[in-house]
């Protein structure tokens, strides 16, 4: 019994004060961590860095700094680091083997923060769908349709495929094709057609409104027409000028040709 107590007050004496130290170690480490952490926050947040991408680098930060931490520690503590960092490194990859394509959207993700293509409320069009931004998440991004779906897609595939933007600038051109019969004077359809969208109060003076006869198609005379607009009036204008182009040409008596049903009676 003499001898297991003696034991006992030998691994007492050596290993309490590597305990104590690596206790020390620990605390002052974690208090560390946190102000680097907090430090980094908030350089990101006075340059502007979009909100999801401070709090997923500053769990990135913490994460790695809390793990160096725990390897420093338990080496203080005689523990042989390694046996252990090769576990580490083994486990490590398995995970980034069972989660390529998480690690694909993450990937992805951090790309469309950084660069910035699109933003929280742009109307974008990609991999097939479009919609309003809803939110950019570490993995996924959220649009709105304009139905009121909620569609989510894979940051990888968006940041790897192609993104048209409609909100990136203040203007957008509305384009219209306008077919009429072959019959119609051209001249007097051009200033038909050129009056309605110009007098339309919300398409831009500048740039120039432009009509132009653009094919002769098979049954038609069509032509080409647009106009600038602001962003937010695309959709109005769109509407509003199909409509009364529409009434114009029927005004005038040109004709706008449309494939004609005759019903043969077999009897007669």
């Amino acid at each position: 019994m003499e001898e297991y107590i003696i034991t006992l007050q030998k691994i007492l004496i050596e290993y309490t004060p590597r305990v104590l130290m690596a206790l020390a170690m620990l605390i002052i480490g974690l208090i560390i961590v946190r102000v680097v952490v907090s430090t980094t926050r908030k350089i990101l947040k006075k340059r502007g860095v979009d909100v999801t991408l401070q709090k997923f680098l500053g769990n990135l930060i913490s994460w790695v700094l809390k793990i160096l931490l725990f390897i420093t520690v338990i080496a203080k503590l005689g523990v042989e680091t390694a046996s252990f960092a090769a576990i580490l490194a083994a486990a490590g990859l398995a995970i980034g083997l069972a989660l390529q394509g998480s690690l694909g959207n993450f990937a992805g993700g951090i790309l469309l923060m950084l660069f910035k293509p699109i933003k929280i409320g742009d109307f974008i069009e990609a991999q097939g769908v479009s919609g309003t931004v809803k939110e950019i998440e570490i993995f996924t991004t959220k649009l709105n349709t304009t139905d009121n779906k909620e569609i989510i897609i894979p940051n990888g595939a968006l940041s790897n495929g192609n993104i048209v933007n409609y909100s990136t600038e203040d203007t957008r051109r509305v384009d219209f094709t306008f077919g009429v019969g072959y019959d119609a004077d051209i001249k007097k359809t051009k200033e038909i057609i050129f009056g309605v969208i110009n007098a339309h109060p919300l398409v831009l003076k500048e740039p120039a409104t432009a009509v132009n006869l653009s094919e002769l198609a098979d049954s038609s005379l069509n032509f080409f027409t647009r106009g600038w607009v602001k962003k937010e009036d695309y959709w109005t204008v769109k509407f509003d000028v199909l409509e009364q182009t529409k009434e114009a040409l029927d005004a005038a008596g040109i004709d706008i040709p449309y494939p004609h049903r005759v019903n043969i009676n077999k009897n007669e």
